[in-house]
């Protein structure tokens, strides 16, 4: 077995920053280190276990096959000494660290961002890390806490929270609905200009459900805007593009302020769910259960 006393364990925090930000410089700025200290950092660690890990040239710093292996090991350790931590004081009321989220981009701008400055005033002590993106997040590679998904969950080892339902509404601008009528049926509907999320699974089809249960199945024919960002669809609906299918937590306060009003407001569109979703472990770090919790009553609200 490895003697870890011979290993200085503080270079691979070192070590992992030098790896994710890409070159010793942009690691050092990161760490509040001059350059000389972290190039000296990596040097001994390379001494202390007696493998080469970064390919330096003038151009580029780059990883060796160990270097690619001994990295994610490293991340894992560093996961696991935090948790340590974490456990060590979940008896303390103030949670602390870094919290790191992930979510995607309008939700996050719209609900998390708000919510992380409110946990940040309520607990000082506790630094934020805020990942947007509309793409996959793979919370044990990247470091993540936990990260919010919008929809049907993929099967996974991973841990999941209900936190809100995830309803969407038909919505177009006043002016829109002035010049093309407001439609009385979903085959009218169909027939209408029509803003799409490119990103969606089908960004133009999508059922219909009266009050009676009743479905129908739409298949949007004139598609005038097209954008992979929700906050792109939502500005061509309000300048008067067309119909848009949006989720009510990114256009609720554009039509209570009379930007956007519902199109077909007595039919329904499927719901689903939103869920935070965190890595399994016997101990769920305070940090992530404050934020979940602050998400469910932000939401419940």
């Amino acid at each position: 077995m490895t003697d870890l006393s011979s290993i200085n364990l503080n270079r691979l925090a070192t070590f992992v920053a030098v790896v994710e930000a890409g070159s010793l410089t942009a690691a050092a700025g990161r760490l509040g280190l001059a350059k000389s200290m972290v190039s000296k950092h990596m040097q001994l660690l390379e001494q202390e276990i007696g493998v080469g890990l970064l390919l330096r040239s003038t151009r580029k710093l780059s990883l060796t096959e160990a270097g690619h292996a001994f990295y994610t090991s490293s991340k894992q350790l560093l996961k696991a000494a935090e948790l340590a931590i974490e456990q060590a004081r979940s008896g303390s009321e103030s949670p602390q660290g870094t919290l790191r989220v992930a979510c995607p981009i309008d939700y996050g701008l719209i609900v998390v961002s708000p919510l992380l400055a409110q946990l940040r005033a309520r607990y000082p002590a506790l630094k934020i890390d805020l990942t947007c993106g509309d793409h996959i997040i793979d919370l044990i590679a990247e470091g993540i806490d936990v990260t919010v998904r919008l929809g049907k969950l993929a099967d996974s080892s991973l841990m999941a929270t209900r936190v809100d339902k995830l309803v969407r509404w038909l919505v177009a601008s006043p002016d829109f609905i002035i010049r093309h009528g407001m439609p009385r049926t979903p085959e009218e509907l169909a027939r209408l200009p029509y803003v799409s999320l490119s990103v969606l699974a089908q960004p133009t089809q999508f059922a219909l459900t009266d009050h009676a249960g009743n479905q129908v199945d739409v298949r949007m024919q004139n598609t005038v805007f097209s954008s992979n960002t929700a906050y792109a669809t939502r500005a061509a609906a309000i300048s008067g593009d067309g119909v848009l299918r949006a989720t009510t937590f990114s256009v609720k306060d554009d039509v209570a302020a009379g930007r956007l009003v519902r199109v077909l407001p007595e039919w329904t569109l499927p719901e689903s769910d939103i869920h935070a979703v965190y890595p399994a472990t016997s101990h769920v770090p305070q940090k992530v259960r404050v934020f979940i919790d602050a998400l469910k009553a932000a939401t419940a609200s």
